[in-house]
């Protein structure tokens, strides 16, 4: 018999969540217990046959009865309808709320003298209706305020030694430490994470028409790859249409290059549009529009140079050709289309406001001239609609029935909403969702291009791009990046994200599924002699599981040999004589380390197989590989590439220079020796190597035997800290401890040195209190100086605490005048 029980994250009903726990220690699932922000009450219990208990002493009684009887109507097994009616008359009983004091220390002063002798409300131990009482007075402010500032302790002392009785029981503080941790999870999830789940004003099923509008300027990055996910997610919801819109205004930047990459991309996002098209198809339309707005005196044409109009528009200050007459607009507005010297100096601006105080209301412009062949119709216009203006004509004239939107466009939405009024086109539903910002990263497709052109990075392509394509690269799977994106919802609150959840769960996805191999630093290995029952006198070879948790990954050929190498890091932390853990084979014991006499470096190793060991008592789980020295068929040349990021500023302000804060060094390779295997890898392969990480392959030379392997971030903060951060941190603490161990200026007289005591080392030079001297350095030989004196308890052990010898009172020194 199991039940289900919710509890609110805000109102906690301590009784029931305590009791839940217990029941499900008793009876592991007895309990469903989930915990819900919006719950309207504390608590709710729906029962296996469906019914419902929202008042909090009725679910107490369910569980009790249900699960554990003995805290209510049993006692030790055996009905006791006495207990349970003495604790029907506790539960019957309500505490104060912390709004009435008075009737609360009334309260609490009959409570204690009822506690006075007795340890538990019923009974010699915890029944429901100790459970109820407590749950009351744990959500009761006043009462937790009064145990704070030890008012409690003073004025109701049986009442707080009874309630720490029941609030420090291991059940009770496992319960709530375990709630904590889902209401933390909660709040986390809520942060960063959001829901799709939502409804779209005016929606009718069958309708809805929503439309991807990207630039043809870039590749996608993860931001365009939420619009992109968000617009289809929707058009499926409600049965409608994805119109994928390539918004190819600016011949400047545009690229078919770029038209054919983000079509790939959305295929590889799952995204498939049920139409494709282009802004420039609708040329002939916004021509149309822009000439009306101009006769009707919703547009003028300008020719205030750059700088001055948006010192204008930044100071609310009128263009001297905001009142041209109608004529004289059309004039240029021809000058413009003919690509004239007078019409490059002009541009068509809406006549909407001089000084709004939303800015991008401020007479926007809506067309410019521009003599750069357009990649797609080539030379026919020589002007050009904004996307400010064009996007409102084309998603009227497609039937675009709701503009999604980051809300960086929050402010034009009055604009586009204008534009759509005063061109008497058909309204369309705006719904603004937030931008993905992430740590440490740039998304402008302009300063992505700088980086590109200035050669920091190899392409658009590059495992330090934010791009679609460059976190492919990187490691990240298309299935975990869709699940990523769509937990980030549709969400208004603009944050900025870690990096940390992101990878999380890509990890999911692939953990499952890697296979598993190795490979070592070829810096520094060091050779394995090993002897014993089961080394092979020759090269054996054997089949291994490449996923010791999922045969379906299929199997690898592993050696076997009696020449072994290990890792310098793992060879110089092993001891003479030390039993370690052979990872896939069996223990070995190290009979000798052999060490440099200079260095102290480990040279060489001989061991001892020893495959009745128990793995699970060593210490040590060693990855290793047969000595490529001397069997080089059995190695793979590996090239281990990771990564930092581009920048060292976590967060870019608006006026930040983003080439002042370049990370000098951003590529990190390692060369390695790995198992053969590796060199069957494929690009775009996923692998886990033993005790590294994952990894996924980024090119591979069969004939040399050689791979490339660029190392996938865990989620977890090691694999994501700014590397060049951790460096300057690392190079500033050892400044200060340099600083630190610097010697101090020679006194006037010099300080006497403690002798050491016969039982403890000795003691550097230092104050006798670890308090913070107030006095100079200059005066310490001024101070009383404490001398040791021999040990009255002999040398063979008074266990001195070295912080107690150490805040020992200083004597005056008799011997100096």
């Amino acid at each position: 018999m199991t039940c289900a029980l919710q509890l609110s994250a805000k109102d906690v009903a301590y009784g029931p969540l305590v009791l839940a726990y217990l029941a499900n220690k008793q009876a592991a699932g007895a309990v469903k217990v989930t915990v819900a922000e919006d719950l309207p009450v504390a608590a709710q219990l729906t029962s296996h046959m469906g019914l419902k208990f929202t008042k909090p002493a009725g679910v107490m009684r369910y569980l009790c009865r249900t699960f554990l009887a003995d805290l209510y109507e049993t006692h030790f097994g055996v009905a006791s309808p006495d207990k349970a009616t003495t604790i029907d008359s506790f539960l019957a009983d309500t505490v104060p709320a912390s709004g009435d004091l008075p009737a609360l220390r009334a309260y609490l002063d009959r409570l204690n003298a009822f506690l006075a002798l007795r340890s538990y409300m019923v009974g010699f131990h915890a029944t429901l209706a100790d459970f109820h009482v407590w749950s009351q007075l744990r959500g009761t402010p006043a009462f937790l305020a009064m145990v704070k500032s030890g008012a409690a302790a003073s004025g109701y002392p049986f009442v707080l030694r009874w309630f720490r009785t029941i609030d420090e029981q291991p059940g009770v503080t496992e319960a709530v430490a375990h709630f904590t941790e889902q209401v933390n999870a909660l709040n986390k999830q809520k942060k960063d994470q959001g829901s799709f789940d939502i409804h779209l004003p005016g929606a009718e099923m069958g309708q809805v028409v929503t439309r991807f509008p990207p630039e043809p300027s870039g590749y996608l990055h993860i931001g365009h790859a939420k619009a992109a996910l968000l617009n289809e997610y929707f058009a499926r919801k409600y049965n409608g249409k994805l119109i994928v819109r390539f918004d190819d205004t600016n011949p400047d930047k545009e690229k078919q290059e770029f038209e054919d990459t983000i079509l790939e991309d959305l295929l590889l996002l799952g995204i498939k549009p049920d139409l494709v098209t282009h802004t420039s198809d609708h040329f002939p339309l916004c021509l149309q529009l822009a000439e009306k707005m101009i006769r009707e005196g919703n547009a003028y044409v300008d020719d205030t140079d750059q700088e001055t109009m948006r010192h204008e528009r930044m100071h609310g200050i009128a263009s001297k050709c905001r009142d041209n007459s109608v004529a004289e607009n059309l004039r240029r507005w021809t000058a413009m289309q003919q690509g004239t010297d007078e019409g490059l100096r002009n541009c068509v601006r809406a006549k909407l406001s001089v000084d709004d105080k939303n800015k991008a209301l401020r007479d926007p412009v809506l067309y410019r001239t521009n003599l750069t062949p357009h990649h797609k119709v080539g030379t026919t216009y020589k002007v050009y609609p904004t996307y400010d203006f064009a996007c409102p004509i084309v998603d009227a004239a497609e039937g675009v029935t709701h503009a999604l939107r980051a809300n960086e466009y929050r402010d034009r939405n009055p604009q586009y909403e204008w534009m759509l009024e005063k061109m008497a086109l058909r309204k369309v539903h705006i719904w603004d969702f937030s931008r993905m910002n992430f740590v440490y990263t740039l998304l402008s497709k302009r300063k992505l291009q700088w980086f590109v052109d200035q050669g920091h990075v190899g392409g658009w392509d590059d495992p330090r791009f934010p791009t679609v394509r460059g976190i492919r690269r990187r490691g990240m799977t298309i299935d975990a990046l869709k699940q990523y994106i769509l937990m980030q919802g549709a969400s208004t609150n603009t944050i900025l994200l870690e990096w940390d959840k992101f990878w999380a769960v890509n990890k999911k996805v692939i953990d499952p599924v890697a296979p598993r191999h190795v490979a070592l630093d070829a810096a520094g290995l060091v050779p394995v002699a090993l002897t014993g029952d089961g080394v092979p006198a020759k090269l054996e070879t054997k089949p291994l599981p490449k996923h010791k948790k999922n045969a379906d990954v299929g199997t690898k050929q592993t050696a076997f040999a009696k020449h072994l190498v290990l890792a310098a890091a793992d060879a110089q932390a092993i001891a003479d004589g030390e039993e370690v853990t052979l990872m896939d084979w069996g223990n070995a014991i190290c009979t000798r380390v052999h060490r440099d006499a200079d260095s102290g470096t480990v040279t060489r190793i001989d061991a001892t197989l020893n495959l009745a060991g128990d793995v699970k008592a060593t210490k040590k789980k060693l990855t290793w590989l047969v000595d490529p020295a001397k069997y080089p068929a059995t190695a793979a040349q590996v090239t281990l590439i990771d990564y930092d990021y581009l920048i060292t500023k976590k967060k870019l302000e608006e006026d930040d220079d983003y080439t002042s804060v370049l990370t000098p060094v951003t590529e990190f390779a390692t060369h390695a020796v790995g198992d053969t295997n590796l060199a069957q890898l494929k690009a775009g392969d996923i692998i886990q190597l033993e005790r590294r990480g994952y990894f996924i392959c980024d090119a591979v030379d069969g004939k040399k035997k050689a791979v490339t392997l660029i190392a996938i971030p865990d989620g977890k903060a090691a694999s994501l800290a700014s590397k060049h951060g951790v460096a300057a941190a690392a190079a500033a603490a050892a400044k200060l401890a340099a600083t630190k161990a610097a010697p101090a200026k020679k006194s006037a007289a010099p300080a006497p040195v403690r002798a050491a005591s016969p039982t403890r080392a000795a003691v550097p030079n230092g104050p006798a209190s670890p308090k913070k001297n107030k006095k100079k350095a200059a005066n310490q030989q001024d101070e009383p100086i404490m001398y040791p004196i021999k040990s009255v308890y002999g040398t063979d052990g008074f266990p001195f605490d070295t912080a107690v010898f150490d805040i020992m009172y200083p004597v005056k020194n008799p011997y100096h005048a």
